[in-house]
C-alpha cells in the first residue's frame, strides 16, 4: 500500500486494523519504530503518510468510502480438525469477509492479497453475495486475486519493478480497474490476466517451485561435504545454464518466512483431497529436506563439541529467516536454537534487527536462564566455545577475527550455515571451522 501510495498520489489509501497498538505503531514519528523492518520502506512511509496513506482503526467508514478493498490477513496453517496441519486457517479472511457485506455500500472491488488456497475466492464470493432480506439491497460486489510475488528483504525494490502482477477474476471491468492503478509505474505487458483459480493456484506453485530450488541445492550441500566438492563452485556451474538460472542456488540452514512451508503444505492438502497422492508425495519431501537440513546442521554442531553441549556457550548470529527482515516466522535458528538449549548449551544470541521480546516469546518455553540477548555482536564471543552463523546479516561477513581469537575458549569452533566467511583466514589463526557445503573438511 505504501509503494501504491507513492505512485499513485491521486489514490486515497487506508490501512485499517482492529489492533489500536499496531496501528500507533505505524502511525510513529520515529520511523525506526515501525512494526515491519523492510529497506526503503520507512523512506516512502515518511514521504506518503498523512497524504494519501493513512493509518487507522476506523473499519466501519473506511470500508463504506472505499472503491476497492485489498484482504491482507494472516492465513496460518490450521492446527485443529480437517486439514489441521496442511490447510490454512481461512477463520480472518472469512470474518473481513463478512465485514464488508455487511458495512459496504454500492459497488466494492474486494481482492485477495493474502496467499490463498485454490478456491477461497469461491468461498469469499459466497459470503459477499449471500443475500439476507434487505441488507444486500444497493451492494455489489467483484472478487479479484492479486498475489504478491515479492521477497522479504527486497520487498519494495520487487513492488517497484517486478517480474509480473496477476490479476485473476471473472469481472473484466473490476480486473481493468486494479490494472490502471499498476499502470502507473508497472508497464502494461507485464500485467497478466488470468481467471480466479489459476491466480490463486499460480502464488503456491510459485513459492513452491523457489522453496523445492532451496531444498534441492541444501541436498547437494551434503554431498559436497563429504566428497570434497565445494556448494558454491558447483552452484554456479549449474546456475550458468540458461535453462536453470543462478537465482536460489544459495545454500543454507533452511527455508523460513511465512509463506514457502505453508504454501506447499496447501499443494499437499490439495492434492490428496483431489487424490493426487503422488503429487502430494512429492512436494512433501521438499519441506523433509528441510526439516532434514536444521537436522543435520544441530547434529555436526554436538558432534564437533564432542558430543556434549552440557555447561558450554555457545553463540548464535542471527534469528531472523534471512538477512534484511525482522521477521522470525519459521526462522530455521527457532529449531536449531531449541535443539541446542535441550542439549544443555547457553546460547548468546545476537541479530540487527530482531529484538529480545520476539525471541524471548518464541524461546520462553525453553527456559531463559539458557539463553542471553546481546547488543554488541562481539560480546557473544566472550568466553565462548562455538558460535553458529545462522542468517547472512552484512555485518557477519566482515567480523575481526583476530580481536575475536582472544576472546573464545580453545578449542573454538565455527559453524557457517550460509557460507560467507572465508576459510582461509580463519585457518591462518587457527580456529576450526565448519562451513555448510564445503568438503574441504575431508582433504
Amino acid at each position: 500500500m505504501a509503494v501504491i501510495a507513492k505512485y499513485c498520489p491521486n489514490i486515497e489509501i487506508k490501512v485499517v486494523d482492529i489492533n489500536q497498538e499496531r496501528i500507533d505503531a505505524w502511525n510513529n514519528s520515529n520511523l525506526n519504530k515501525l512494526p515491519i523492518f523492510e529497506p526503503g520502506l520507512s523512506e516512502i512511509i515518511n514521504n506518503v503518510r498523512e497524504k494519501n496513506l493513512e493509518f487507522t482503526t476506523n473499519l466501519v467508514d473506511s470500508i463504506k468510502e472505499a472503491d476497492m478493498v485489498f484482504i491482507s490477513v494472516n492465513t496460518p496453517i490450521k492446527q485443529n480438525g480437517i486439514g489441521a496441519g496442511q490447510t490454512s486457517d481461512l477463520r480472518w479472511v472469512e470474518a473481513c469477509a463478512r465485514q464488508i457485506s455487511e458495512i459496504a455500500i454500492g459497488h466494492t472491488i474486494v481482492v485477495e492479497k493474502s496467499t490463498l488456497p485454490v478456491r477461497t475466492a469461491k468461498t469469499i464470493k459466497e459470503i459477499l453475495f449471500a443475500t439476507n432480506d434487505n441488507n444486500q439491497q444497493n451492494k455489489s460486489f467483484s472478487v479479484l486475486s492479486n498475489p504478491e510475488f515479492l521477497a522479504e528483504g527486497t520487498a519494495i525494490n520487487d513492488l517497484e519493478n517486478p517480474d509480473r502482477v496477476l490479476i485473476g477474476g471473472e469481472d473484466k471491468e473490476a480486473m481493468l480497474s486494479l490494472k490502471q492503478v499498476y499502470l502507473n509505474w508497472v508497464k502494461e505487458d507485464k500485467i497478466i490476466f488470468t481467471n480466479l483459480w489459476s491466480s490463486e493456484l499460480s502464488k503456491l506453485c510459485a513459492n513452491a517451485f523457489l522453496a523445492q530450488r532451496i531444498s534441492s541445492i541444501n541436498s547437494i550441500s551434503a554431498l559436497c561435504e563429504v566428497t570434497g566438492a565445494n556448494i558454491g563452485e558447483v552452484a554456479n556451474a549449474v546456475g550458468q545454464d540458461s535453462r536453470i538460472g543462478n537465482k536460489f542456488l544459495k545454500t543454507g540452514p533452511g527455508f523460513g518466512g511465512s509463506c514457502f512451508k505453508k504454501d506447499i503444505l496447501n499443494l499437499v492438502y490439495l492434492s490428496r483431497f483431489y487424490g493426487l497422492d503422488e503429487v502430494a508425495d512429492y512436494w512433501e519431501k521438499i519441506i523433509e529436506i528441510n526439516s532434514w537440513q536444521k537436522m543435520r546442521i544441530y547434529e555436526q554442531i554436538v558432534k564437533n563439541l564432542f558430543g556434549n553441549l552440557v555447561d558450554k556457550k555457545i553463540g548464535i548470529l542471527g534469528f531472523a529467516f534471512k538477512a534484511n527482515t525482522n521477521d522470525t516466522r519459521e526462522s530455521p535458528a527457532i529449531d536449531i536454537c531449541k535443539n541446542l538449549i535441550n542439549e544443555g548449551a547457553f546460547l548468546s544470541i545476537h541479530d540487527y534487527k530482531v529484538s529480545k521480546e520476539n525471541i524471548s516469546t518464541i524461546l520462553s518455553k525453553e527456559n531463559n536462564k539458557n539463553w542471553e540477548y546481546v547488543f554488541d555482536v562481539y560480546e557473544v564471543f566472550n568466553s565462548s566455545d562455538a558460535v553458529v552463523i545462522l542468517t547472512e546479516w552484512e555485518g557477519y561477513k566482515n567480523l575481526n577475527w583476530n580481536e575475536i581469537a582472544l576472546k573464545t575458549k580453545r578449542p573454538f569452533w565455527i559453524f557457517d550455515t550460509r557460507a560467507i566467511l572465508r576459510p582461509e583466514e580463519l585457518k591462518k589463526i587457527n580456529l576450526n571451522l565448519w562451513q555448510i557445503g564445503n568438503g574441504y573438511q575431508i582433504n
